[in-house]
């Protein structure tokens, strides 16, 4: 189907702004413009009972940054990694959809504050994530949740880290210990051969090809990493036995064929995947402050994510 009307007047919205591709940024300028983005933001009142607390929690020999946020009766806890390529974004710029996850599910989310590159490459992210979420598990009690309900979740490489962490987890023989992996158009392979979303879907739809190869060349110390399943779990020899996946992809999304690739292989592995296929949506709407507060159907998979998170 044709873009969404709503989405392509949110893309248009942000061409009239003149920002610039981020592939002519720096980095600097690049995390720059995400913090633009949350000030132009306006805040949602529905979401605003949530209770948040910011945390400094030591996992894997150091301190590392977290906000847990908790709506009324939680029991449950999502451990959550933010998108941006690895490069970008911040606790702050996932802010509202984490508020927001927290209330539509009624569980407690736990936002990480994991290393970024070009400062820390591949696998610094990687290493925080699966330390993060090992201090979760460990202090469930303490956190006020339930064992047997904690999830990891993320947006774009937010969703590759949640996934890399369930696959670390599970080939230490503790897949077990998470109830699930909730993974939003995740990025599941590099750039090159690409993919024929990565050249339909090249340009003009907000994440670009030329974008992501941008955020790879920041993340990885150099290409043959890209083979290693923790950067692209597509390369990863199995996908048995995982545990059950929310897996989300859009129609004009570069990454969309490796995200239904990787949901794909997971069900022919036997793992139990839940997979929402978006017409008319882009990368990003579903979690973006840009898109995800002003697009219906963004509220909508929000409340079908809360739905299978309480399954």
């Amino acid at each position: 189907m044709p873009v969404d009307a709503k989405l392509q007047a949110i893309l248009n919205a942000g061409k009239a702004l003149g920002i610039p591709p981020i592939e002519t940024m720096t980095v600097a300028e690049a995390r720059e413009e995400r913090a633009a983005m949350m000030r132009r933001f306006v805040p949602m009142p529905e979401y605003a009972g949530v209770k948040v607390e910011e945390r400094t929690i030591s996992a894997g020999g150091r301190l590392m940054a977290a906000r847990v946020y908790r709506p009324a009766g939680a029991n449950g806890i999502v451990v959550f990694f933010h998108g941006g390529g690895f490069v970008v974004c911040t606790l702050e710029t996932h802010d509202p959809y984490c508020r927001a996850l927290a209330t539509e599910a009624g569980v407690m989310v736990v936002s990480v504050d994991y290393r970024l590159a070009p400062e820390f490459k591949f696998p610094a992210g990687v290493e925080d994530c699966l330390a993060a979420t090992d201090w979760v598990l460990a202090h469930v009690g303490e956190l006020g949740g339930d064992s047997g309900r904690v999830f990891v979740a993320g947006d774009s490489a937010g969703a590759t880290l949640a996934t890399v962490v369930a696959l670390l987890l599970r080939d230490r023989g503790e897949a077990g210990r998470l109830a699930g992996q909730i993974l939003l158009y995740p990025v599941a392979g590099y750039y090159d051969p690409p993919t024929v979303s990565y050249l339909e879907m090249a340009e003009g739809y907000g994440l670009t090809r030329k974008g992501m190869i941008w955020f790879w060349d920041h993340y990885l110390n150099d290409k043959s990493e890209a083979g290693d399943f923790r950067a692209a779990p597509l390369m990863a020899s199995s996908l048995a036995g995982l545990p059950r996946a929310f897996v989300v992809t859009a129609e004009y999304d570069v990454l969309r064929d490796e995200g239904q690739a990787y949901a794909r292989r997971m069900e022919e592995a036997g793992v139990d995947v839940t997979h929402v296929f978006a017409e008319g949506m882009n990368h990003g709407f579903a979690a973006s402050p840009n898109e995800f507060p002003f697009l219906p159907q963004a509220k909508e998979l929000l409340r079908r994510v809360a739905g299978w998170i309480a399954g």
